[in-house]
C-alpha cells in the first residue's frame, strides 16, 4: 500500500489538465480519447446523464467527503468490483482492480470501500495510451487527463513520491 504523506498534499492540488464544467464540452474535446475512465462519483454521473458512460468508473458513495446525494447516487451503476482502500492511500486491491477492469470488454465500476481520491494517478499509467482520465477537482469541475506519455510520466513521478513500496505498486500498471 502507498500512504500520501502530508508534505505532499499540496503537490496534488493542482489539476492535471483542462478542467470542464460541462461534460458535452469535456467528451467534445480533442482530448477525449477511449479508454474513458472516471474517478469519482459525480464526474461518473455527470458522464452517464451525458450518454457517455465511462469505460471504467471508479466510486466510492461520497463526493468531498460527504454522501453523494440521491440525484447523483441514481446516476450511479452499481458496482462490479469491490475493494477496501483507506484515505490518502492506494491500496494493491484498488491497483489490480483499474487493470483488471481495463482488460474486460464490458464498461466496468469499481466500488471502493473508503476513498478513491488518488487512483487518477494509478488509472493514467493503467489506461493504454490514447485513452482519458477524468477526475473531480472539488470546487472547479472534471479534469480531462489525455494518457500519453507525459502524463505517464508526470503520474509516475507523484506517484513515486508516496510513501510505500512504489516498485511493487508500479509493477503491472503500464497500459
Amino acid at each position: 500500500m502507498l500512504e500520501l504523506p502530508d508534505d505532499l498534499r499540496g503537490a496534488f492540488k493542482d489539476p492535471l489538465g483542462p478542467v470542464f464544467t460541462d461534460p458535452e464540452t469535456l467528451l467534445a474535446a480533442d482530448d477525449a480519447g477511449t479508454p474513458l475512465v472516471a474517478v469519482g462519483d459525480v464526474v461518473t454521473a455527470h458522464l452517464r446523464d451525458a450518454g457517455h458512460p465511462p469505460d471504467v468508473a471508479v466510486i466510492d458513495g461520497k463526493t468531498e467527503r460527504h454522501a453523494v446525494d440521491d440525484s447523483i447516487g441514481r446516476s450511479l451503476p452499481h458496482p462490479d468490483i469491490e475493494v477496501t482502500n483507506p484515505p490518502a492511500t492506494l491500496s494493491r486491491a484498488l491497483l489490480d482492480a483499474l487493470v483488471e477492469a481495463l482488460a474486460r470488454d464490458a464498461p466496468t465500476t469499481i466500488g471502493v470501500d473508503g476513498e478513491e481520491d488518488l487512483a487518477a494517478l494509478p488509472a493514467i499509467l493503467a489506461t493504454p495510451l490514447g485513452g482519458c482520465v477524468v477526475y473531480g477537482q472539488p470546487g472547479e469541475g472534471m479534469v480531462l487527463v489525455p494518457v500519453t506519455a507525459e502524463t505517464r510520466t508526470l503520474a509516475r513521478d507523484l506517484l513515486s513520491r508516496m510513501a510505500g513500496d512504489v516498485d511493487a505498486a508500479l509493477a503491472g500498471l503500464d497500459g
